[in-house]
C-alpha cells in the first residue's frame, strides 16, 4: 500500500539499533539474515524518502548507555524513534525507563521473532512502554514501523 503523505508538516524519525547489529551480514545469517546494518539503513533511507519523511537518522550502539542518551536527546527533536534494543530488550531498565520520560512515541523491533526463541528471549522490559512491537519479518519489521510512524504522523496532523 502506497501512502500520500502532506509534506507541509515535518517529520523526523530516529532509528536506534543496539548491540552487535553492527555485525548483521556475518552474525548467525540463518537467524538475522545475510543484510548489512548499512544495506538496512539504506532500505529505510529510501523508504522514508517514498513516505515524504523530512528527515530519518541512525545510531548504532554497543552501549546502554549511548542509547539512552540519544532518547533523551529525541524529546523536540523527533516525532517517533524506531528502536531495535537487541539484547538490551529483555533487561535493561534504563532504556524502558528512558522510553516512558520521554513523550516521542516508539517502535519496538526484532528481525527474528524473539517468541519463538529462546525463553529470555521471550520477554521484553520495554514493550509495556512503547507503541507497538513489530518482530519476525527481517527487514520488513523496520520498514513496517517506518510505515506505521509515517502513517501516525499523517493522522495526527489532520
Amino acid at each position: 500500500m502506497e501512502l500520500n503523505i502532506d509534506a507541509t508538516n515535518t517529520k523526523r524519525i530516529l532509528v536506534l539499533h543496539g548491540p552487535n547489529l553492527n555485525l548483521l551480514g556475518t552474525r548467525e545469517p540463518e537467524i538475522y539474515g545475510s543484510l548489512t546494518l548499512n544495506a538496512i539503513n539504506e532500505k529505510l533511507r529510501e523508504r522514508a524518502k517514498e513516505l515524504g519523511v523530512d528527515e530519518i537518522e541512525f545510531l548504532q550502539s554497543n552501549f546502554e548507555g549511548a542509547l539512552v542518551e540519544a532518547i533523551q536527546k529525541a524529546r523536540g527533536r523527533y516525532d517517533f524513534i524506531i528502536l531495535n534494543a537487541a539484547a538490551l530488550t529483555h533487561y535493561s531498565i534504563a532504556l524502558r525507563d528512558a522510553i516512558a520520560a520521554v513523550p516521542v512515541p516508539v517502535i519496538e523491533v526484532h528481525l527474528s521473532n524473539i517468541h519463538k526463541r529462546e525463553e529470555f528471549r521471550h520477554k521484553s522490559v520495554i514493550s509495556p512502554v512503547v507503541l507497538g512491537q513489530i518482530c519476525g519479518f527481517g527487514v520488513d519489521s523496520y520498514i513496517a514501523a517506518l510505515e506505521i510512524a509515517t502513517r501516525k504522523l499523517q493522522r495526527d496532523s489532520k
